[in-house]
């Protein structure tokens, strides 16, 4: 017979994949109308006699390559709200000055990591450290991406967007615009996803579909049920309690899912062989 609590957790499994696959559609027609622009642009300006005639809507499309979350970034359609009031969550301090570089790149890096090393990736926020133990053996590519952008400091300042705490309990971050659509211009393949779990330590990628990883992941801080599709790459070693104490605060606006009461910031992001 099924409870009506795993009834509840059906039901919220459900909204978040139904959400991924409205995020990814909304990619994908964003693509075809920057593409079909972008064409009659430069025939308007070869017409005219300019010279402008590739990099259309570049930044556009870098925007559209990021991954989304486990559960996605929130519905791109919804109606705008008027801003909550942020309040002081513990543990939590003021963000260290500065801001994401947003670089950019048009091609998955080399692979250079060795899977039979051991990588430990910090995260150091404003609320804490948290250490990941990477699994380059099962994940190879993708602990080779994160340890490529973390050492380009492409995580450094980056903001934790998105905070989901109910049937869902994760913390996204990664995306250097924190919107939830951002990445680093290149995607790769799924891994590792045979028998994937996602209990409470899990690090993942988050993403729009199959094969779409970029630079967005989150940290599982309770365990939770997913379908195998998202690639897990780590477990967390330490600051655990971090992520708790982050979930405890609660979302700006009061729900379940939503940008993190905590002003979540990643510092910097270092990754070590060894």
């Amino acid at each position: 017979m099924v409870t009506s609590e795993q009834r509840r957790r059906q039901l919220a499994r459900e909204k978040y994949e139904r959400q991924a696959e409205r995020r990814a559609e909304a990619q994908q027609r964003s693509r075809r109308r920057n593409t079909i622009l972008g064409a009659a642009l430069a025939v308007v300006v070869l017409a005219g006699g300019g010279a402008l005639i590739g990099g259309v809507f570049d930044s556009g499309d870098k925007k559209d390559t990021g991954a989304q979350a486990a559960p996605t970034a929130a519905d791109p359609t919804a109606a705008a709200t008027t801003p909550a009031v942020r309040k002081a969550v513990d543990g939590c301090t003021t963000p260290a000055d500065g801001k994401p570089n947003g670089k950019q790149w048009q091609a998955e890096p080399a692979l250079t990591v060795d899977a039979k090393a051991a990588y430990t990736a910090t995260l150091d926020t404003n609320c804490g450290k948290v250490t990941i133990a990477l699994d380059a053996a099962k994940a190879p590519h993708t602990v080779n991406s994160f340890a490529f952008l973390s050492g380009e400091q492409y995580f450094d300042h980056v903001k934790c967007h998105r905070l989901t705490t109910d049937g869902i309990f994760v913390l996204q971050c990664g995306d250097p615009t924190g919107t939830g659509s951002g990445g680093p211009g290149y995607k790769f393949a799924d891994e590792n996803l045979t028998g994937a779990t996602y209990p409470a330590g899990t690090v993942a990628m988050a993403n729009a579909g199959a094969g779409t990883n970029g630079s967005q992941f989150f940290l599982v801080y309770k365990d939770t049920q997913l379908g195998p599709n998202y690639t897990p790459f780590g477990k967390i070693t330490g600051g655990l309690d971090v992520l708790e104490k982050i979930a405890a605060g609660g979302t700006l606006d009061g729900g379940a899912d939503g940008a993190p009461m905590a002003d979540v910031t990643l510092n910097s992001v270092v990754t070590a062989k060894g």
